[in-house]
């Protein structure tokens, strides 16, 4: 007889290989024409929400894998609260309006273009780019409201926008001033602090004389009755500021020392500079002097010094005064600082401070980079051009003490890779100490209080955010752009002041910005709104910071406090978020930019918590480059292995810090995937023939083992619903698959595979095991699924046309209408897993000597052996408790416990008796049944009689 034929061999339809290349695109057409979405949305409906915000991705090229780990990391955050009983919805959006999508439109159609064909022609692109990403990003399973997302450029943000502005307005933090903003020449605009970055860059560093021009005073400074000539020295690595220079710098607690040197330089033996500087700056100048007297820095304070070029030209022929600075160090250079108010903020406070008016700082650098054609000796050069030029002047003017090229860290624009500058420039900004109108606090208080009360994952973020927000200047609201959205105020021609009923005139503006897009500004008569005071008037070109964009959404899309906005998805969301979710850049960028107008609006912050994760890099740690060639794209591996591996490694992998991705990495995340899935198809092909309803073992019936089991599931699903309660999903993760490879696949499901094949298919024992097996089935893809999404969703389609049938259709239709899932509990739980945590131990022990003995040849398989096992206490009470099902947990055909004292031993030796055709066990009574002369007794009793008796394992 072919005994094979009356085992319970598993059988199911879930296929051990994936193919997730192939068939995942299949799943996500699926959810779209099933609208999965909706159906989520109906099953939370009613549940307390949840809301993590989107920052939108830019809405120009394809997405990359920094891309692909945002949106991973927020689906399985949305997909895990949904399950979790809360109505999470997920709206992504895009930031439409900007500097990238515009040179995209110079690019194509050439530059100089009409406003009104710049604004048409981009909001086109901005749609074919949000059409090719949104396919990307469903591509990697991410469920969301594709079909309505929000887009800063949809007619009714871009209107709120206008309003937000009005209202900050109103509350008195906005105000126009001259101040050094970061200018990019390539952009002709102003940056915002998160559009800079730093790269090393090559200067020519500089020490700079100024001669003195009040010698009487200088030698009453230092307590002398008179002084030779001489000169203070500075030291600067942007010598394109030296023609722009109004004043020195000293700190007033600093020592300042007169030193006589020789030989005597052009402009006298005497050199003015800190005491501490003395000696090392001598000797870099290959001077030898003489410190002859010393002063505080404070004794210095309005002293003045000649301009270094005053000899060269006549239109340098001015003096600057010496002012006092907390912000001078002594960590480089002379101790006392060159200051141009024009090129650097500490210099413009400063000198604002000493009363330098608008009217009288010199700016002769043009949005392009080159010198005002005006400015003595260097007019309509660059300034990059003029930095050798300048050095030579100085040099034959005799103001030149040393120059070294010095490669140092620079301010770079993000997007054109060029320098940046600090440029005084008359712009809009958002003041940070400004006291508001209604009395409150100052912007910088309010925003880092409400730092204080957000929650930062991880932790170091609160210090990140914390010290950008105490040191930032004032916020830069004004661009010099076409395509975005406008500041429209109407400016008075002579005075520059905003009209009266400027609130009045943004909303008329919202209105038909409502109905027509920031086209409707572009368009509008000012006689429309203004009647005869439009000759005195005249409209604001600028445009507002696509950061204020985008740190405006929580108004615009979620409709802001008491939905005083209303929003663009106001019904769906509630403010403030609970979640905003961005890489680490962000800090700088839309997290703060998002702090900065919530506070401005509504005294504090728009999210409760804020989740960082790291950039992707290399297996070397290196940054992911085109030039390099390591560039992974999420197309490539969703083609190729599938978006679930990606899902798989980001949820994986400690975002906290850089993410590391390469080939080998995948290769190692595609056979942890293999482990998992294989775990999922023994449980769904030893279900197939389960029905709950009508074979479902009553929990306090279930045997030992399988009580065990499911006490073991609840743990670990704790476990893991505590780290998604915390988005800490690389513990999950790992659990997850311990879970799957240890406690089931080494352990639990080892053991049950005889009481699954070999007992009678509608026997206690097998159903017993079955109805365990559907609990920690479900409970297991219930928490894969917001990471496993295709497995899950597949999987559960598979159960569903099994052991699910008597459920409606709608909880078989998806697995993400699903709540996680309810494990029966016992009152016995904490003994019970005492008990076998213990006993898994000691398995462990009998398995490393069974697989000493079968190395060395002395048995087969481990059912060959027969053990003895000698224990104290309470090792000997437990594993007694077993009785004759102790084998079946150690998969040998006999095991026998003895009394025994100290530690655990174990003896193995190989079975004499016959082997089993059937189970496999040798045993004694094989052949026992004349009838069935290969089989043992138990298979017999099973297959003919009433069924062996066991109830532990």
């Amino acid at each position: 007889m072919d005994y094979k034929n009356t085992l319970n061999l598993p059988d199911t339809p879930f296929p051990m290989r994936g193919d997730l290349a192939k068939r995942e695109p299949a799943w996500v057409a699926e959810w779209e024409e099933n609208r999965v979405y909706q159906a989520i949305r109906a099953a939370s409906s009613g549940r307390p929400r949840f809301v993590l915000h989107d920052g939108p991705p830019y809405a120009n090229g394809d997405i990359h894998i920094g891309h692909a780990v945002n949106k991973i990391l927020k689906d399985i955050i949305v997909k895990s609260r949904n399950m979790a009983g809360f109505d999470a919805q997920y709206v992504p959006g895009w930031d439409c309006h900007g500097m990238p999508i515009e040179i995209q439109i110079e690019k194509k159609y050439g530059k100089h273009l009409p406003v009104a064909e710049v604004q048409s022609r981009a909001r086109a692109y901005a749609l074919e780019q949000i059409d090719r990403q949104r396919k990307d990003f469903k591509r990697l399973g991410v469920l969301g409201d594709w079909d309505r997302p929000y887009l800063t450029m949809n007619f009714s943000n871009e209107a709120d926008e206008i309003r937000a502005l009005g209202r900050i307005l109103k509350k008195g933090y906005v105000f126009r001033g001259l101040k050094p903003v970061n200018w990019c020449f390539d952009c002709g605009s102003a940056l915002a602090e998160a559009e800079v970055e730093y790269a090393d860059r090559v200067d020519p560093a500089i020490d700079v004389a100024f001669p003195f021009a009040d010698k009487p005073a200088l030698a009453a400074a230092f307590g002398l009755s008179s002084v030779e000539d001489g000169a203070a020295v500075i030291w600067t690595t942007t010598p394109w500021t030296i023609p722009s220079n109004q004043a020195l710098n000293v700190h007033p607690e600093f020592d300042y020392a007169l030193v006589r040197v020789t030989p005597a330089p052009a402009h006298g033996p005497l050199l003015l500079l800190a005491a501490e500087r003395v000696e090392e700056c001598l000797k870099t100048w290959g001077l030898e002097g003489e410190i002859i007297a010393t002063a505080k820095g404070a004794a210095l304070a309005e002293l003045r010094m000649r301009h270094p070029l005053a000899s060269a030209d006549a239109g340098y022929d001015r003096t600057s005064p010496i002012y006092l600075g907390d912000y001078v160090t002594l960590d480089a250079g002379t101790g006392v600082v060159h200051s141009a108010p024009a090129y650097g903020i500490e210099d413009f406070v400063s000198c604002k401070a000493h009363g330098l008016r608008d009217d009288d700082i010199i700016s002769p650098v043009m949005g392009d980079g080159r010198y005002a054609t005006s400015l003595p000796l260097f007019g309509g050069l660059s300034i990059w051009d003029a930095n050798p030029k300048i050095v030579e002047a100085l040099k034959a003017a005799g103001s030149l003490m040393h120059v070294v090229k010095l490669s140092h860290s620079y301010m770079h624009c993000w997007r054109h890779k060029t320098p940046v500058i600090y440029r005084a420039t008359s712009q809009w900004f958002a003041g940070m100490d400004v006291q508001p109108n209604d009395g409150s606090a100052p912007l910088r208080e309010t925003a880092l209080a409400a730092i204080d009360a957000t929650a930062f994952y991880p932790a170091w973020g609160r210090a990140r955010l914390h010290a950008m927000i105490a040191n930032r200047p004032d916020w830069t609201l004004s661009r010099q752009r076409q395509w975005g959205v406008p500041m429209a105020f109407f400016v008075h021609k002579e005075t520059g002041a905003l009209h009266p009923r400027t609130d009045e005139l943004l909303e008329q503006v919202a209105q038909r910005v409502e109905q027509h897009g920031i086209e409707a500004w572009q368009s509008l008569d000012p006689r429309e709104l203004l009647g005869d005071e439009a000759d005195a008037y005249e409209k604001n070109r600028d445009t507002l910071d696509v950061w204020f964009d985008s740190g405006t959404t929580h108004a615009t899309v979620l409709g802001g406090k008491d939905h005083d906005l209303g929003g663009s998805h106001g019904e769906q969301l509630s403010w403030p978020a609970d979640l905003y979710l961005e890489g680490s850049d962000q800090h700088r960028g839309w997290f703060h930019s998002s702090l900065l107008t919530g506070c401005m609006l509504y005294g504090q912050a728009p999210y409760k918590a804020l989740l960082t994760h790291g950039f992707v890099v290399d297996g070397q740690g290196r940054k992911m480059s085109k030039s390099v060639g390591n560039v992974i794209a999420p197309q490539k591996v969703s083609d190729s292995l599938g978006a679930e591996i990606l899902r798989l490694w980001v949820a994986s992998t400690d975002y906290s810090g850089e993410l590391s991705i390469s080939d080998e990495i995948l290769k190692r995340v595609v056979e942890g995937y293999r482990r998992i899935r294989n775990t999922l198809r023994f449980l769904l092909a030893n279900l197939a023939d389960f029905d709950p309803a009508t074979q479902a073992v009553p929990h306090d019936g279930l045997f030992e083992i399988d009580r065990y089991a499911l006490a073991m599931t609840a743990q670990m699903q704790a476990e893991v619903l505590g780290n998604y309660e915390r988005y800490d999903f690389h513990p999950a993760v790992s659990r997850l698959q311990t879970f799957c490879s240890e406690d089931l696949g080494a352990f639990y499901l080892d053991i049950l595979k005889d009481r699954l094949y070999t007992t009678a298919a509608g026997s206690r024992a097998r159903r017993s095991a079955q109805t365990a097996l559907f609990e920690i089935t479900q409970a297991l893809l219930k928490l894969m699924a917001p990471i496993l999404s295709f497995t899950a969703e597949e999987a559960w389609k598979v159960l569903g046309a099994s052991t699910l049938r008597q459920q409606d259709e709608a909880a078989r239709a998806t697995i993400f209408t699903q709540l996680y899932h309810t494990l029966p509990a016992f009152g016995d739980a904490e003994a019970l897993t005492a008990k076998w945590s213990r006993l898994r131990a000691i398995r462990a022990e009998v398995l490393r000597k069974l697989e000493e003995v079968r190395t060395a040849g002395g048995i087969g398989s481990s059912l060959q052996a027969e053990v003895d096992i000698h224990a104290s206490a309470q090792d000997r009470e437990w594993l007694a408790s077993l009785a004759g099902d102790l084998r079946f947990v150690l998969i040998v055909s006999r095991a026998t416990v003895h009394e025994g004292s100290g530690e655990l031993q174990v003896q193995i030796t190989p079975s004499s008796s016959r082997k089993c055709d059937r189970c496999w066990h040798w045993r004694d009574d094989v052949g026992a049944d004349a009838a069935h002369p290969d089989i043992c007794g138990r298979c017999v009793a099973n297959l003919f009689g009433s069924g062996e008796p066991r109830d532990k394992a």
